[in-house]
């Protein structure tokens, strides 16, 4: 079954503490008095290979960022999926990192949580984020993983939380391998990161993480590992791999039927027949494409039906699938980018 407890922390970082080996979570210290949490973040997984895979983006945009805003989430935390929370948009709201298109999952690197030198381990990386947080008193962090709450007492990190609470499994939480104590908690849209905001510079930053021995390709109902895949990224000399969403006519002149499109580029070095592969957008509709051959080194204009995949002006996700359902490639875009009639989107 899924994770229990998926939602988000909102409010201000006033501390942190870096990983040790002693403790091997990065730990933070979110809002004042009672409404005061931890969030721990991991820098080491318990499965080999140990380092943990880690991706930042100093100006992220993604039409989640909107979302986000739009829900107007209170300080503390939010169950994203309990029956209270039924204004907030789920899949608006939650992340998946494999079908949010969030990031290139090829840009994650395995990074050590300690090591001698400047900015080349975890520590290093989240501390130069973290430290912006906390002394920009504007800046918002939301934190997305699974909540808990223990009743025995002071929090051993930050003793003034009393009792500990928080929130923990910021990683990915999907494609863990059966026979992995973790197998049970698979499940879609429901990853953990981290996400600061900083009104007054005008930006988003982002930060995500993932296990080695997770699987980075999984069914769409339960979150679980794909047969066929091996742990860790997917290799980049894949043969689809050089398939690559690069533009997209989002919000065309006048009416939108059938003047969307998707512009695809082949920068490998063999022919790609593209007959039943599929664009998805964010709500899973798709359009599949027809008996079209991709040449290598050359583009293709993939024009939507109207009846399938769609591609809102507020912001949303576009997904190129195999035949086999597989994901090859995804792109985002916002409401931003996409204010403009008649002009392309470029990724």
């Amino acid at each position: 079954m899924p994770m229990k407890n998926y939602g988000v922390l909102k409010g201000r970082v006033f501390d942190r503490k870096p990983a040790s080996a002693q403790a091997e979570h990065y730990q933070l210290l979110v809002n004042r008095s009672s409404n005061s949490q931890r969030v721990a973040i991991n820098t080491l997984s318990q499965t080999a290979p140990a380092l943990v895979l880690f991706y930042h983006d100093d100006n992220f945009h993604h039409a989640i960022t909107d979302a986000i805003l739009a829900a107007n989430l209170p300080n503390g935390y939010t169950e994203l999926r309990g029956k209270s929370d039924a204004n907030v948009n789920v899949k608006g709201i939650c992340l998946d990192q494999i079908r949010s298109n969030l990031f290139h999952l090829q840009d994650m690197k395995p990074l050590q949580p300690s090591a001698p030198g400047p900015d080349n381990d975890l520590n290093d990386k989240l501390d130069m984020i973290v430290k912006q947080a906390i002394n920009d008193p504007s800046a918002v962090l939301y934190a997305f993983g699974e909540h808990w709450q223990d009743t025995t007492g002071a929090d051993n990190y930050f003793p003034e939380l009393s009792p500990s609470r928080g929130i923990h499994q910021i990683h990915m939480n999907q494609g863990n391998p059966a026979g992995s104590s973790y197998y049970t908690e698979n499940g879609i849209y429901q990853d953990g990161g981290l996400l600061f905001h900083f009104p007054s510079q005008g930006k988003w930053v982002a930060v995500f993480t993932a296990f080695q021995s997770q699987m980075f390709h999984t069914d769409d109902v339960y979150g679980k590992p794909l047969p066929g895949f091996k742990p860790g990224l997917p290799p980049a000399g894949a043969a689809t791999a050089s398939l690559h969403i690069v533009a997209a006519m989002v919000n065309p002149s006048g009416n939108d039927t059938g003047k969307e499109f998707v512009l695809l580029l082949n920068t490998g070095t063999t022919d790609i027949n593209l007959s039943g592969w599929q664009i998805a957008d964010n709500l899973n509709k798709r359009d599949t494409i027809g008996n079209i051959t991709l040449h290598a080194g050359d583009t293709v204009k993939v024009t939507l039906s109207g009846n399938g995949a769609q591609m809102p002006n507020s912001g949303g996700t576009i997904t190129l699938l195999n035949k086999d359902g597989i994901k090859v490639s995804g792109v985002s875009y916002t409401k931003a980018d996409a204010a403009t009639e008649g002009v392309l989107v470029r990724f």
